[in-house]
């Protein structure tokens, strides 16, 4: 059995309730190597790095 509300939550409180859902902007960093901007903890798309070490060879 589900539980059974005593009284009808309005649009007004449920969508305030649900106002805290948005979606936040990712956390950017710039590589230690190249400096273009990139996701923490990541390998860098431009350069192909990680801690200052290639990991990937990427073509120009």
């Amino acid at each position: 059995m589900s539980i059974c509300p005593k009284n009808k939550s309005s649009k007004g409180r449920r969508d305030q309730r649900r106002a805290n859902w948005k979606m936040s902007a990712p956390a950017l960093v710039k590589c230690s190597k190249c400096g273009a901007l990139m996701m923490p903890h990541r390998v860098c798309k431009s350069c192909g790095c990680y801690n200052k070490k290639e990991i990937i060879a990427v073509e120009d």
